[in-house]
């Protein structure tokens, strides 16, 4: 099972680290209860960080929460709101022989302004009827060392959680991997009893293993306790290839244990004759079907380094860059094929990435509403399905041959509370980022439906649809809006009204507020 980062978190990754001021007492108390739960013909958010599917099951990471659907997308089960997940994040998710993990995070408020804090891993081992909370992994003040072989290394003690969630989550038989900026690579032998810190080269060496004798402290960044940080501490992705086999994604490349995360050798950009194209691994994956490893390589600090893709079916002897500057978030896999998720769309190949295809539309086949969105955060595939997550919506393909099939599109929004209810989302909204989903009902008829904006003196702007037909069952099937007039130019900010027009019934009218 490929685990990947969720990357909408990484703008928090620079600047100095939160747990070298003082220790915190934040915790989070274990629990073993029963969750309270939204059932929903669609996830709760249209924000779909990572999937998982296995058979007719799908596990989503969301923005608010996690969902699942035990029956190919037709009916979800939404926890969000709810102990032990609260409003958190979903950070991470994986899944191990029955045991699906979610790692959750929030906002925290820090010295150079708002920075993401680790809230913790939930588990569960019946399908979300139950959960176990597990505190996110923070040190005490005196681990100031590691053991390592014939080595005691200087460890900066990781105290509190800000700055410290986890990105990405691995297993091997009896173990639990966890990454994370602050906290770097770490372990857990009982379902996050406890943890160990895991020591990976510093920037300075290529390689580890417990016989050599090293000098170098384990910090992500340099401080009072340690006067140089490494880059390669500061751990973003793992995954697991066989039962012993590691490859772990930092700031400074991708390390290799064949020993279970015992000894260590690095690949990055400037140590390998064919390198990957960056540094900074946001994601990894493999692929069993080709034994290939799979890398979403982001330019770090050198300027050789580049944007891309890089793979390898040598155990990362060598490696071959694809997809330059584009910037990858997560991999899917499909047989032979290899799907990218990227800021530019799901980039799909079937020869090993010599070339790259896109889809040419996703278009619902019952509603007829598209996903407009040029930013994919997620893959997976199942048998002939194929799952695609988004910044904006989630979307399913029940495949007959290369991205041709029958498209199913899921859309999270509150339900209407009336056949005459209308409502846009989101409000105020800003049309360099996103677009605008207007919401309504056509009454429990099939109709002809027109969308008109204009400005708050009531000044024809644009026609959004015109005579469009629409199915009377539109819940989750929104009409869209880009923020832009008739000819194309992007309206100022201010105050917008919108008309809807459902056959020769009486108008619907709403309010928008437009602020770039």
């Amino acid at each position: 099972m490929k685990l990947k980062l969720l990357t909408t978190l990484l703008l928090f990754t620079t600047g100095n680290l939160l747990a070298q001021i003082t220790p915190d007492g934040y915790h989070l108390t274990e629990e073993r209860k029963s969750t309270s739960k939204i059932n929903n013909s669609n996830p709760l958010s249209n924000s779909i960080l990572d999937i998982i599917a296995i058979g007719d099951t799908v596990w989503l990471g969301t923005s608010r929460g996690v969902s699942v659907s035990f029956d190919r997308g037709e009916n979800w089960t939404n926890f969000f709101g709810t102990n032990p997940f609260g409003d958190d994040n979903i950070s991470a998710i994986g899944y191990d022989n029955g045991t699906f993990w979610a790692a959750t995070a929030r906002t925290a408020e820090g010295i150079a302004g708002d920075v993401p804090a680790g809230t913790g891993l939930k588990y569960t081992t019946n399908n979300g009827i139950t959960w176990t909370s597990v505190p996110q992994p923070i040190d005490a003040a005196a681990d100031t060392t590691v053991e390592y072989g014939i080595n005691i290394i200087p460890a900066l003690p990781v105290t509190v959680t800000e700055q410290n969630l986890t990105f990405d989550i691995a297993f091997t038989p009896g173990t639990v991997w966890i990454t994370s900026f602050a906290g770097g690579l770490r372990k857990s032998t009982d379902k996050g009893e406890s943890w160990q810190r895991v020591v990976l080269p510093p920037d300075a060496l290529n390689s580890i293993s417990p016989d050599d004798t090293l000098d170098f402290c384990l910090s992500p960044v340099p401080g009072s306790f340690c006067a140089v940080g490494n880059l390669n501490h500061r751990v973003f992705s793992v995954i697991s290839t066989d039962d012993t086999t590691l490859y772990v994604g930092t700031a400074d490349g991708i390390n290799k244990s064949t020993d279970n995360g015992i000894s260590w050798v690095k690949f990055n950009h400037q140590n390998q004759d064919d390198p990957i194209s960056g540094n900074f691994i946001t994601a990894l994956g493999f692929n069993e079907v080709t034994n290939t490893i799979w890398a979403a390589t982001w330019k770090a600090e050198e300027p050789s380094e580049y944007y891309g893709v890089s793979s390898s079916d040598n155990g990362g002897a060598s490696w071959i860059t694809f997809l330059r500057d584009e910037r990858t978030h997560n991999f899917g896999f499909k047989s032979f094929d290899i799907i990218a998720a990227t800021d530019n769309g799901a980039f799909r190949s079937t020869n090993q990435g010599n070339s790259w295809i896109l889809p040419n539309s996703i278009v619902d086949e019952i509603s007829n509403v598209s996903l407009n969105t040029s930013v994919y955060y997620s893959a997976d595939t199942e048998d002939n399905t194929v799952w695609l997550g988004t910044n904006d919506g989630l979307a399913r393909l029940d495949e007959i041959i290369l991205w041709n099939g029958t498209w199913k599109i899921y859309f999270a929004s509150q339900p209407l509370k009336a056949p005459d209810e209308t409502y846009v989302y989101p409000n105020p909204f800003s049309p360099r980022q996103e677009q605008l989903k207007i919401k309504y009902s056509t009454g429990g008829k099939d109709a002809s439906v027109t969308i008109r904006i204009y400005d708050f003196g009531m000044n024809y702007v644009r026609t959004i649809i015109q005579n469009a037909p629409r199915e009377k069952d539109l819940e989750g099937a929104p009409d869209f809006w880009d923020g832009k007039d008739d000819i194309g130019n992007t309206v100022p900010n201010g105050v917008y009204l919108y008309r809807i027009d459902v056959d020769s019934d009486t108008p619907l009218f709403g309010k928008i507020i437009v602020m770039q």
